[in-house]
């Protein structure tokens, strides 16, 4: 039995993993969370696609997990609340963290800390502060443990709901400690995400 390869945290760049993306956003966002109808090719593209910087996880040609980034306005949740701008706390560097799909084989492990941890360094880099989200009621307390704090009414329609959430860059570091504590795997140099 071949070992499985070692998951690697990167910037999607190459054609073919925009394909898994696209095939992911479907699996996740059309049959387990139903927010779109069903497109025909078992793919959906997201309406902000040309502007997302996508954190993805592959082990070997597998896309393991995914979300995307984006901090150009209007934003996702600008459409969904009126005057988002209220909400937030004043002065921040705002990017919007989107469409986080792990497949279901990598749930518990590595995936999902290690996108957490690589999109928390990568925006750093980029100068961002302050995260929004809008995070599916199923999985609130996650992102409350996590350190988002919820705000406005809950978006979304039928049985398919948000909460509005941020996270700042001090809240972040503060939760992250105790985080990777946490996690299954806690040493992150082995998959190349830098923790300090």
């Amino acid at each position: 039995m071949n070992p499985r390869p070692q998951l690697q945290f990167k910037i999607a760049s190459e054609d073919w993993e925009i394909e898994l993306i696209h095939r992911l956003n479907y699996k996740t966002f059309v049959k387990e969370i139903p927010q779109h109808e069903p497109p025909q090719d078992g793919r959906l593209v997201d309406k902000f696609h040309a502007e997302n910087t996508y954190v993805i996880c592959l082990c070997g040609q597998q896309l393991a997990g995914m979300l995307a980034l984006r901090a150009r306005r209007p934003f996702s949740l600008d459409q969904k609340l009126a005057d988002l701008d209220s909400y937030l706390p004043p002065g921040r560097s705002v990017c919007e963290v989107r469409l986080l799909a792990v497949e279901k084989e990598f749930r518990t492990g590595q995936v999902f800390p290690g996108l957490l941890l690589f999109l928390w360094r990568y925006g750093i880099q980029q100068g961002y502060d302050l995260a929004i989200i809008s995070g599916t009621t199923r999985q609130l307390k996650l992102y409350r443990h996590l350190g988002f704090t919820p705000f406005g009414p809950l978006v979304g329609t039928g049985t398919t709901l948000f909460q509005p959430m941020y996270m700042t860059k001090e809240t972040f570091e503060a939760r992250a400690k105790e985080f990777l504590q946490a996690s299954p795997t806690p040493d992150f140099k082995a998959i190349g995400v830098a923790v300090q």
